[in-house]
């Protein structure tokens, strides 16, 4: 049997993207960016194309009681870099998590989503308060 791959143009005008609001108290960075960045890009539904953007919207509240368990707040850095030579920013998580905390987990599900054209959209649709 023939597996037929639906038109873009067929899906792109139906998708009706949905408002899913998480919780982020008391969970975990990881594991909250990976529920996130499946929604996003849309695997949780049927008719998932890897090539297609069906992802739904993500709004995610009560970002200032994320948990970290161990050393993690003392430890683990934030590291972004400018592309010039030594243009290197580390900055601790925990100073991160007082000025930004909406940075971390905005970093954390970047890096999880494919490094696509169409990573730039589906960044768009999460929703960090």
């Amino acid at each position: 049997m023939k597996n037929i791959q639906p038109k873009v143009k067929k899906i792109q005008p139906k998708i009706e993207r949905k408002l899913h609001k998480l919780d982020a108290t008391d969970q975990s960075t990881g594991r909250l960016g990976t529920q996130i960045a499946l929604i996003l890009r849309g695997k949780n539904k049927p008719e998932y194309q890897p090539h297609l953007d069906i992802g739904d919207i993500v709004e995610v509240y009560n970002i200032k009681l994320l948990k970290f368990t161990g050393k993690k707040l003392e430890q683990k850095e934030h590291i972004r870099y400018s592309g010039y030579q030594g243009g290197i920013k580390r900055v601790k998580i925990a100073s991160l998590l007082k000025v930004n905390p909406g940075e971390i987990l905005r970093h954390a599900v970047r890096e999880m989503l494919p490094p696509t054209r169409l990573r730039n959209n589906m960044m768009k649709r999460l929703i960090i308060k």
